[in-house]
């Protein structure tokens, strides 16, 4: 959805933002650093827009702004408004943008007007993160359903896949679980995650019978001493490697037929995608997927943005 963005004639001079500094910075600008007059110009269209955005999101004061503003104006620019006239930039122009930002936020640094750069941390559009395939809801119900009793170790790989894709965990996460911190009765797994950040995230009944079954019938066969209280097992009752549990993955991919490229890293992609499309709320998938940074979730936004303008350029007949 494109975020509001002002027309040209309204606030269009550096005088109606005074709290975000942006006449304080194009005189700096101008001076110290003896920029022409055209590229003065373009950077004081830049700022301003930006200061528009920011405004539109309730942030008046510079020392309000965030990192996490800043990067989704630049995603704003790439969400086309046809009622408005409004076509999304190219590359090449939030590129613009975001030096435009950078000289804009450290300039104010310089001046000691703040002391924190929220742009920083921001990227290029050419590095903006991309996702791995997600899996389609039929597609996943496909994976999970493929383990069958014919082979020995079903119920741990049923149990492994539905907890990898309940619980969108990462690989080193579902391999280093262990067996008192799966919460069966309260539907609950306990994960450590990266820096040995703790974390509960639900499971569904799917995954907890999965696991019952696991941790009833196989496990206590599987186990020969050598397990160390981890869940899952290999077939010589030692701890699962992250090798042993790509492999167990990319065989289930192949009997269930499915041609995209299947990762361990796509089953918590596809987590996430799929709460956020049933209309999740983004700071819950934030909690379960144990980001620090909600920024780094938002990406799931920005991806389906981009998604959207796909589907719309492929099928309408004036995409």
């Amino acid at each position: 959805m494109a975020r509001p963005r002002a027309t040209p004639s309204e606030d269009s001079t550096p005088a109606h933002f005074p709290q975000l500094h942006v006449q304080l910075f194009l005189d700096v600008f101008a001076i110290e650093r003896g920029a022409s007059p055209r590229t003065i110009d373009a950077y004081r269209r830049d700022v301003i827009d930006c200061a528009r955005f920011l405004r539109s999101q309730g942030v008046e004061r510079i020392t309000d702004v965030r990192t996490a503003h800043l990067r989704e104006y630049l995603y704003s620019l790439k969400d086309a408004d046809p009622e408005r006239g409004i076509e999304p930039r190219e590359n090449s122009t939030v590129r613009r943008r975001l030096s435009a930002l950078r000289s804009w936020f450290r300039t104010l640094i310089a001046e000691g007007v703040i002391t924190v750069d929220p742009t920083e941390r921001l990227d290029a559009p050419q590095r903006w993160r991309t996702l791995p395939d997600v899996l389609s809801v039929d597609d996943v119900t496909k994976l999970l359903s493929a383990p069958s009793l014919d082979e020995r170790l079903a119920f741990r790989d049923r149990a492994m896949l539905e907890l990898a894709y309940g619980a969108g965990l990462r690989v080193s996460e579902w391999i280093g679980l262990a067996q008192k911190d799966v919460l069966l009765e309260d539907g609950l797994v306990r994960v450590f995650g990266k820096g040995s950040k703790e974390r509960l995230v639900p499971i569904g009944r799917s995954a907890i019978g999965a696991v019952a079954v696991y941790l009833r019938e196989l496990r206590p066969v599987l186990e020969r001493g050598h397990g160390k209280g981890l869940l899952f097992l290999n077939g010589q009752g030692k701890p699962l490697t992250r090798m042993g549990a790509w492999k167990i993955l990319q065989k289930y991919v192949t009997m269930a037929g499915i041609e995209k490229h299947v990762s361990p890293h796509t089953l918590r992609h596809s987590f996430a995608t799929h709460l956020l499309e049933g209309g999740a709320d983004l700071r819950a998938v934030q909690e379960m997927l144990g980001h620090a940074d909600i920024a780094t979730t938002q990406i799931y936004t920005h991806i389906d943005r981009e998604y959207l303008r796909s589907v719309h350029k492929q099928f309408h007949p004036r995409g």
